[in-house]
Formats: C-alpha cells, structure tokens, sequence
C-alpha cells in the first residue's frame, strides 16, 4: 500500500510518498525504515522511476519507505535555489520525525538513503540527528560545492554571484545556495557519525568521481564505531538508468540491510 502525504517544514509543504511494508513480508513487532533523499534538482520519483522502484522493493521487502521532494523540487512547494544545503538538512529532519511517529517503527533501525547531493544531505543530517542509525549513500556528492559548480558550469556560478541569480534548468540559482554549498565538508563530518554505512557507485559515473567512495569507505573504517561496506556497479552511471544497475543497487542495498536486522537480532539474542 502506498499513500501520499504532505509534509510541513517552517513555510514549505513537502510532497511525500509513504510505501507500507507487504503483509507477507512483515515482521513481528516494530518494522524498519527508510527515507530516500533525492539529489540536487531531482524528485522523488527519481530519473528511470529509479526511488519509486527502490520504495517498492523495500516495501516488498518487509520495510517502511518513505520517498519526498525537496523544497521546491518535484511537486513541493518552495524556490529551491534560494533554500541552500541547511534547510535540506532542516528538511529531512522532517520526514524523520514523520516516520517515528508511526507507532510501529523500529526507531532502533531507520535508514537514510541518499543520492548524489542527497547522499551529502544525508550524511550531514545523520551527523546532526543521532536517531539516524545507518546511511545507505549512492553515488555521493561528498565535494558539494564542487560537484554542483562543475554540475551547472562555472558561468551558471559567476552570473548567480554576479546578478544574484542565474537560471539552471529553469531553477533560479541564488548565491546563498552556493555558499551554503560550501559551508558543509562530508569528508570532515563522516568520522562524527557512529552508525553503519554503505557506499555504492558505478564504474561508469561520469558526474560524480568513483574515487569519492574509495575515500569515503577509508575514513569511515578509521572509526571507533560503525562498520562501513562498498558496492562498486560495474558499468553503471550516475543516475543507475540501465535496468541491470537499477537492480543490483536495489538488491545491494536491501540485502545490507537485512544482514544488518540479521546481526542486531543475533546479537539481541546472545546478549539476553
């Protein structure tokens, strides 16, 4: 089952998408979940539907997805260039609190999947909100400022920083997005973060640079808490547009997680 929401933060009404896990799949008590944060001027269906497949698998699969648009994007109300990166984060707290408040939720097992930019999203949010206890980050912009400038261009930037807006596919790009780019550093806020991690990416990502993850994956071992394991999709592009990559993120990320339930449940039982 599938229902659509709107969500409130501060001015803005988010479009959401909540999945219900399946019946058959269904556990005994509280279920798991997952809120997928899309990137940088995306919607939650996601390009080649790829967030609304992901939600429905994950529903299949016994878990609570919750899928939405950022401010400003896809069905949202807002101006996205002039949010900046802090009020994705303000964002997602949002539909964090959404989903705790389905009574039965596991709070012990709620997921944050983000792509590109959302993964950066993401990250920040977990480092902020201790009630983020695993990442799931595809292909992720873990140089925002970098990425989204070389993204839309460097004239896209200078007429933003010159005029105080410059038009990128149809979105009005204001320097205060720029700058609140800039102000946030995943690489420096990864260690902050003590939950476990999976970092997947396509050897055919031509956006996002595949080395982000082999770095990432580096950092994150050097923790003293939270374990971290890498995918890396043959092939596949940035945005996974061709079936086979579609599918091996889906069952990548499904079966991380599943493992995950798995050990937490044995380790319930051994030490009880």
């Amino acid at each position: 089952m599938e229902k659509s929401l709107t969500l409130k933060f501060e001015s803005l009404e988010l479009a959401a998408t909540l999945h219900y896990p399946a019946g058959e799949k269904r556990e005994e008590g509280r279920a798991p979940a997952v809120i997928i944060c899309h990137g940088f001027v995306g919607n939650r269906i996601g390009v080649d539907r790829l967030f609304v497949k992901t939600a429905r698998a994950l529903a299949e699969a016994g878990y609570y997805a919750l899928r939405f648009d950022y401010g400003g994007c896809g069905e949202s109300t807002g101006d996205y260039g002039s949010l900046g990166f802090s009020s994705m984060i303000g964002q997602t707290r949002t539909a964090l609190d959404y989903v705790l408040d389905i009574c039965d939720i596991d709070p012990q097992r709620v997921t944050l999947l983000g792509h590109s930019l959302g993964g950066a999203v993401a990250l920040h949010t977990a480092v902020k909100d201790r009630r983020v206890r695993q990442l799931v980050l595809w292909s992720a912009a873990f140089h925002p400022f970098n990425d989204i400038v070389r993204i839309v261009g460097r004239h896209v930037y200078d007429e933003a920083m010159a005029r105080g807006e410059a038009d990128y596919l149809g979105y009005s790009l204001k320097p205060r997005f720029f700058e609140s780019l800039a102000e946030h550093q995943p690489f420096q806020a990864a260690p902050q973060f003590t939950g476990d991690v999976l970092l997947l990416h396509g050897t055919s990502d031509d956006v996002i640079p595949t080395d982000y993850t082999f770095l990432m994956q580096k950092l994150l071992w050097m923790r003293s808490e939270g374990s971290c394991e890498k995918e890396i999709l043959f092939q596949a592009d940035h945005t996974y547009s061709a079936r086979k990559a579609q599918e091996e993120a889906i069952r990548h990320t499904i079966n991380w997680l599943n493992g995950l339930s798995a050990r937490q449940e044995e380790w319930h039982h051994w030490s009880i």
